[in-house]
């Protein structure tokens, strides 16, 4: 096993991960001819790009230096998912009164069962990622620190690997920020904190993105007092301004403490972790038992001899064009090395590009770009923020006129009938038209949500259509019909809106 990430506890849930996704028995195979196609790094992107291409019929490799999976699978989407489904199910006990249902006193959380459930699944899911899978699907897969030998050799131990074309997929790690203090301190990340089999009594968190955020909320439904230390931007401060005060919102019901903005914030190892934070005039001074830091990521580029092959790179990653390619045009690149949006489904479609460009069309007539992909992502706080395309001050700083239109849930009547009132569904269009360019939408499964409004965007369909398309009654994806009947109200004129009222005052009369 590779010490870049640790399986602990290493119980049997975590061995069959291993079992699946870096199995200690594994022998590398031999290449008997050059690869049309070798994948640096077995996350989500390499995965997609070497299964894809294998399935074309290219001779594939696959080069993984520690976990296949990658983030997603083992430190990233996967068992934070499975957490919050538990905190989620510890809020609907906790707040099971407002449905009138009695909970018997003492109910409590079994935090080291919450963690086992989520490493059992977690090494359920692995199966998909595993090794054995990928060498049945014609792929040969290695283990060990990958190396440009040149522009068409590719080392891992002593073995070459001959390549015709090369895809970096070696995704990105936890980069803490400078901040006083922390180096003084043993401080949790995304690679460690799922590691935990004890609830923290109290939880520093620094970061109120959505990391920071779902995890925050996460650990206090499950019985941390946990303090969240957020940003000049507030929580979410890259999401719509509304969507954000209805997260914060939640997150104080949820118990979260919040030190607003972070300033002169410092960290010192007395007594515990000690969080000192002056800000606006507060001063807040707090020990915790566990501090995790949700920000900062750095690309994954070192030990791969880049400048050899003349692939330029910096603290961003490696540089690509919109077919991406890197500047070697025999490399490409994929998922969160080279890209600014840093999700398991970007790194997926990103992959399906560079199967594209690299083995049909390579160079400036590649068939697929970059700039075509409609790119939702959802922050899975309860409710949920889901996100596509433009905000308004996007568009207002690329000078693109809009109509906005907000469907609220308390308007809603699944939503009514739920308890899950507090959201909405915004979307904006280009001013005068049907034609979205961007759509927000809070709700408890907005993630779910979001995807009727990417599809119409991906497809050129506009609000009439959706207005237009039959919503089951009742559903909370109703809320996106309505904003259909929006846009529609304000193309009436005044000759036929005097017609509806005759109409109207007609079947009044009936």
């Amino acid at each position: 096993m590779s010490d870049l990430v640790q399986l602990q506890p290493h119980d049997e849930h975590n061995r069959n991960l291993e079992a699946n996704v870096h199995p200690t028995d594994w022998q590398n195979p031999q290449p008997q001819k050059p690869y049309h196609l070798v994948v640096i790094g077995a996350g989500t992107a390499g995965l997609v790009a070497a299964a894809g291409a294998a399935g074309l019929g290219a001779r594939v490799a696959l080069i993984e230096r520690d976990l296949m999976g990658g983030d997603c699978l083992n430190v990233g989407c996967v068992p934070s998912k499975g957490v919050i489904s538990a905190a989620r199910i510890a809020k609907a006990i906790r707040t099971a009164n407002r449905f009138s249902i009695k909970v018997p006193p003492g109910t409590e959380v079994d935090f080291a069962g919450v963690m086992s459930r989520m490493r059992k699944l977690r090494a359920k899911i692995s199966r998909n990622d595993s090794a054995a899978r990928f060498r049945d699907l014609g792929v040969d897969v290695y283990f060990g620190q990958a190396s440009f030998a040149d522009s068409q050799t590719i080392e891992v131990g002593d073995t070459k690997l001959p390549f015709k074309r090369a895809v970096l997929a070696t995704g990105a790690r936890a980069s803490a920020p400078s901040i006083e203090g922390l180096d003084e301190v043993d401080y949790l990340t995304n690679e460690s904190v799922f590691s935990l089999t004890e609830l923290p009594k109290r939880m520093g968190i620094i970061g109120a993105g959505p990391i920071g955020c779902e995890m925050a909320q996460a650990f206090s439904e499950l019985g941390s007092e946990v303090f969240l230390v957020e940003s000049e931007g507030g929580v979410l401060p890259k999401e719509d301004r509304a969507a954000a005060d209805v997260v914060r919102a939640s997150l104080e019901r949820s118990g979260v403490r919040l030190l607003c903005c972070g300033r002169e914030l410092k960290v010192k190892n007395k007594g515990g972790i000690r969080l000192t934070v002056n800000s606006r005039g507060e001063h807040y001074d707090e020990v915790v038992d566990q501090l995790l830091v949700a920000v900062g990521r750095a690309p994954n580029v070192e030990n791969l001899n880049l400048e050899n092959v003349g692939v330029d790179f910096d603290e961003n990653g490696v540089q690509v064009n919109d077919y991406l390619q890197t500047t070697n045009p025999n490399i490409f690149a994929a998922g969160d090395i080279c890209s600014q949006y840093q999700f398991t489904h970007v790194a997926d479609f990103m992959a399906r590009i560079v199967i594209q460009n690299a083995l049909f069309a390579v160079g400036p007539f590649g068939k697929k770009k970059m700039s075509d992909l409609v790119i939702p992502w959802t922050t899975y706080t309860s409710p949920e923020v889901a996100h596509v395309g433009l905000h308004e001050k996007d568009a207002q700083e690329k000078g693109i006129e809009i109509d906005t239109y907000t469907q609220p849930f308390d308007e809603v009547d699944r939503a009514i009938l739920e308890g899950d009132q507090e959201g909405f569904v915004k979307v904006h269009t280009k001013k005068g038209s049907d034609e979205i360019v961007g759509a927000t939408i809070v709700a408890e499964n907005a993630g779910d949500m979001i995807s009727e409004v990417t599809l119409a965007m991906s497809h050129g369909l506009g609000l009439s259509k959706i207005s237009g398309s039959i919503h089951p009654y009742p559903t909370q994806a109703e809320a996106i019909r309505k904003i259909g009947d929006q846009f529609n109200r304000t193309r009436l004129t005044p000759l036929s809106k005097k017609m509806l009222a005759a109409l109207q005052r007609l079947n009044v009369g009936t």
